[in-house]
């Protein structure tokens, strides 16, 4: 049976979603968990997409094909007790074993929380502390740019190995709660790094070192040399995916 997987996770220790030999990923949890519960033959986790090291999620999901007879409620009870604390699934589902968690997805939004008051030791894995004043209006004005159906080249590190970088972003907006910025991005999928890249750029507007306008000049460039530094990583959440 095919099941569809919904899961968060404390991206803090982890490099990232994805395995990677000798690194804690938490693909490898997930896989490690999965394997264990389906009489200890190989199970590989199938995800909507990765995130990446030190980044958190909310709502991630994963399919995975089980040879055991098993019920829903029991599978995510037996997952949990195989998965450590900061990684926990919420739900599990039964599925069409055509269904792909990764191609059949319609959208994903992201969150990035940015810190402009007092240092924070207790959220230095979870909001970026930027510790200054920001222009909130300036980075309103900058934000609307992203949304359409755009080539976000100039917003992905890895644009040489990337033919196709075009997306199209829904929603793209910034929120301030108690000298808390939220960016919320939400669109038909993302490229690597290009939530941090855009919110790194977004930063610079708030600085006032760019105009909001030259946010749509960078997009229309495709040069990533241009849209300055990467976001740190700690900020960033995957908050939810549509099916």
């Amino acid at each position: 049976m095919r099941f569809l997987i919904r899961f968060s996770y404390d991206g803090t220790i982890y490099h990232g979603f994805q395995i990677q030999p000798g690194l804690p990923t938490i693909e490898e949890e997930l896989k490690k968990a999965l394997t264990k519960v389906n009489n200890n033959i190989p199970t590989n986790p199938v995800a909507t997409g990765r995130t990446d090291h030190g980044v958190h999620a909310l709502c991630q999901y994963a399919h995975a094909d089980l040879a055991v007879n098993i019920t829903e409620n029991k599978l995510k009870r037996a997952l949990n007790s195989n998965l450590p604390p900061d990684i926990h699934v919420i739900s599990t589902k039964i599925v069409d074993n055509n269904f792909h968690a990764r191609y059949a997805v319609q959208s994903k939004e992201y969150k990035y929380y940015l810190n402009m008051g007092e240092y924070n030791p207790l959220e230095r894995n979870y909001v970026f502390q930027y510790n200054h004043e920001l222009n909130i209006s300036a980075i309103k004005e900058g934000i609307r740019y992203f949304i359409g159906e755009h080539d976000f080249r100039a917003f992905v590190t890895e644009n040489k190995d990337k033919e196709n970088c075009v997306r199209t972003i829904t929603v793209a907006k910034v929120e301030e709660q108690d000298n808390i910025l939220i960016f919320t991005f939400k669109g038909t999928g993302f490229l690597r790094y290009q939530v941090r890249n855009m919110v790194g750029l977004l930063i610079r507007v708030g600085e006032n070192k760019i105009s909001p306008e030259t946010v749509e000049k960078i997009l229309v460039s495709k040069d990533r040399t241009k849209s300055g530094k990467t976001a740190p990583p700690e900020g960033l959440y995957l908050t939810n995916v549509e099916y």
